[in-house]
């Protein structure tokens, strides 16, 4: 049987400092990958850290004129994506090396459209922070919406769901939205309880101020199409389940 191609599409925007990081991992991966990076307008030195590799013709770049967004840059990567799976990297995150060989296996194994992982947290330098986030075997439409467990960097999909679901919104978030219309259709995704993802948690990360992100988590429901005393209840869940997450 030939190899699957897995199309790993990373957007980054002023990620100079940790995108080599995010590159070496997925060049480690035990699966046949191409990697996609989208740069959103970054005014660093991220575009001289890429260029090594994209002269090895290892990595396809291309750099926005403006910046348009996480959204539309993960969008754009899905677009020119050839592989058979989409896989979501975050410019700041990295994996393990078995991350994309034991997500094709449990997407086999489980007839699903969709592979999330468990994570562990480091913080902004890359140290360890001790904490890591465990994710279950499967997961429903109605478990999610109590609960975003699908964190987008640990994310593996066929290519034809990813196109099918655009991602849109960031102004909330957008890759919530995504899981939520995902298995509101396809009714169920797998999981694996490693921490396959490395999820670094830098001071710009919409998670780290919970003022600003359960607002977000509501225009997310309201998004979904629910009246606001249903997406009152569902973001009290968020309050309540996300509180621990990150102590």
């Amino acid at each position: 049987m030939q190899e699957e191609l897995v199309s790993v599409i990373i957007p980054t925007y002023n990620c100079g400092n940790y995108i080599e990081q995010a590159i070496k991992s997925v060049l480690k991966q035990s699966v046949k990958t191409e990697i996609i990076i989208i740069d959103d307008a970054s005014t660093d030195d991220t575009e001289r850290k890429i260029d090594r590799y994209r002269k090895k013709g290892i990595v396809y770049y291309r750099k926005n004129k403006k910046r348009q967004g996480v959204s539309q840059s993960r969008n754009r990567g899905v677009t020119m994506a050839k592989g058979e799976y989409i896989a979501f990297l975050d410019a700041d995150d990295w994996w393990d090396f078995c991350k994309l060989e034991k997500q094709l296996d449990c997407i086999r194994k489980n007839k699903s459209i969709l592979c999330y992982t468990g994570r562990e947290l480091y913080t902004e330098d890359g140290s360890k922070t001790g904490k890591k986030i465990e994710v279950k075997e499967k997961l429903t439409y109605r478990e999610l919406l109590h609960h975003n467990s699908i964190a987008c960097s640990s994310v593996l999909i066929r290519a034809e769901i990813a196109k099918e679901f655009p991602m849109e919104h960031d102004e909330v978030h957008e890759d919530y939205l995504t899981w939520l219309r995902i298995l509101k259709k396809y009714k169920k995704a797998c999981g694996i309880n490693e921490p396959l993802l490395k999820t670094r948690l830098t001071l710009e990360g919409k998670s780290r101020n919970k003022w600003k992100t359960f607002p977000m988590t509501y225009g997310v429901f309201r998004y979904l199409g629910m009246k606001r005393l249903q997406a009152l209840y569902y973001m009290g869940n968020h309050i309540i389940r996300s509180g621990i997450k990150y102590l």
